[in-house]
């Protein structure tokens, strides 16, 4: 057996767990690539390709089998359906792999999980689209950017197509690693040799001087800079919550649902060693997640609890001079990063998650004390989630709006600029899409 056979039954394998038994694709990926340490970088890069960009382009890929097959992709054994999607996003979208290849290797694959009677059909349908591949086109934009189709619209009637179609496609291109700098354990100088001396490309945010984009390294927990605390792996967008909740030294500042406390570890280095940081999250699994990376990058000011956000902790009312209130969401503004999200969500889960927000800010909010902050963001893009959700919030309760003005950066002041919220869309903005409102207790 070949290496590329290895590396395709593997990426079959992922697939798989993902498409047809409901795996998250950045988790299982994830622990694949961990089984697979030994395998040359390229062989895991290769894996990674065919797995992520198959659930990128699902959507286009199925309209492509069902335009060349008899038998409709609903209709066929998970096995054949998933070795059929992956052959045909490496006939599509990867150039260096010969059609031929990809063909022979599908084919092999079928026998190999013991479906010999429908090597014929694979190989039939895979030489077919690979004969008509130039002459490809789509329906509509949903089976191009392959977007559901209701997200299409929801985003098109709140931005226009335009910005839609930018976002969307922005979706569907190669994203760097970007990691925040941990400046009090390091600086940015010395972590950014540090990531160099290990073969990583290393380029600058040119918009936080804590961020870093980093590519080509071999893996994140091999590298010094990670295993010594310097980085955490945050986009650039999230790291905006720490610079906009912008704490004093001593501060107490409470994140009710931090886990893996990216955020909440943020806050504690701007600390500088002073005050402390409670991050909060509903089980010890999730809880165990943020001390794992606290024991990593070795803070002292800061802690953890197991606590439900939407039960009152009477210990902590008016406490806080900080509330940091990050809360689950729809997750589509970091589709880019974890792709199946798109397929899993739901206009009725939508509206669940936004009352769900809101019972939470009903709780945290009793946890500021008077003149102190409550910081409220989402990685998503969806109105109701966001800007409705932070009206909802001022109307309720005595806090008013901080001017967000000025809190980003020049490059970035054009998205704050006369506004009382935030929301960062990726392609017109340089991050993934997230929002931000900051209220201030009166």
């Amino acid at each position: 057996m070949t290496k590329e056979t290895d590396s395709r039954e593997i990426a079959l394998d992922i697939l798989l767990e993902i498409l047809e038994r409901g795996g998250y694709s950045h988790i299982i990926l994830r622990q694949a690539l961990n089984k697979y340490q030994y395998l040359d970088k390229s062989e895991r890069a290769f894996i990674s390709r065919i797995a992520e960009g198959t659930v990128e382009y699902l959507l286009q890929i199925d309209y492509i089998i069902d335009s060349f097959s008899n038998t409709k992709v609903s209709k066929m054994k998970p096995v054949i359906r998933t070795i059929l999607r992956m052959s045909v996003y490496q006939l599509i979208y990867m150039d260096r792999v010969p059609d031929s290849a990809v063909c022979n290797e599908a084919v092999k694959l079928a026998v190999k999980r013991k479906f010999t009677g429908l090597k014929g059909f694979v190989n039939g349908v895979l030489r077919n689209i690979s004969r008509n591949k130039e002459g490809l086109s789509w329906p509509n934009d949903s089976v191009r950017y392959s977007m559901p189709a209701w997200i299409v619209s929801m985003w098109e009637e709140s931005y226009g197509r335009e910005t839609a179609v930018t976002m969307m496609e922005s979706f569907l291109k190669n994203k760097k690693t970007t990691v925040r700098c941990n400046l009090a354990k390091a600086s940015k100088e010395e972590i950014i040799q540090s990531l160099r001396n290990q073969g990583a490309e290393v380029s600058e945010s040119g918009i936080s001087e804590a961020v870093l984009c980093i590519e080509k390294y071999d893996y994140m927990e091999g590298l010094e800079a990670f295993q010594k605390g310097y980085i955490q792996v945050q986009d650039l967008s999230s790291s905006f919550v720490g610079e906009i909740a912008d704490p004093k030294k001593g501060d107490y500042v409470i994140d009710v649902c931090g886990a893996p406390g990216g955020k909440s570890i943020h806050i504690a280095d701007k600390l500088d060693g002073t005050g402390m940081v409670e991050v909060r999250d509903l089980s010890l699994l999730k809880i165990n997640m943020v001390e794992e990376n606290i024991r990593r990058c070795g803070y002292l000011n800061i802690r953890t609890k197991v606590q439900d956000a939407l039960v009152t902790d009477p210990d902590s009312v008016e406490k806080a001079d900080i509330v940091i209130a990050d809360l689950p969401c729809s997750g589509l503004g970091i589709i880019g990063r974890k792709p199946d999200i798109k397929y899993r969500m739901t206009p009725d889960a939508l509206e669940s998650l936004a009352a769900l927000q809101r019972n939470i800010l009903t709780v945290a909010q009793a946890y500021v004390k008077p003149g102190g902050r409550l910081i409220f963001s989402t990685c998503t893009i969806n109105r109701k989630e966001n800007e409705e959700n932070a009206r909802w919030f001022l109307e309720q309760f005595p806090f008013d709006c901080i001017s967000l003005k000025g809190k980003l950066g020049e490059k970035l002041d054009s998205a704050a600029a006369n506004r009382d919220f935030i929301q960062l869309l990726p392609g017109i903005h340089p991050c993934d899409g997230f929002f931000i409102a900051a209220f201030q207790k009166r």
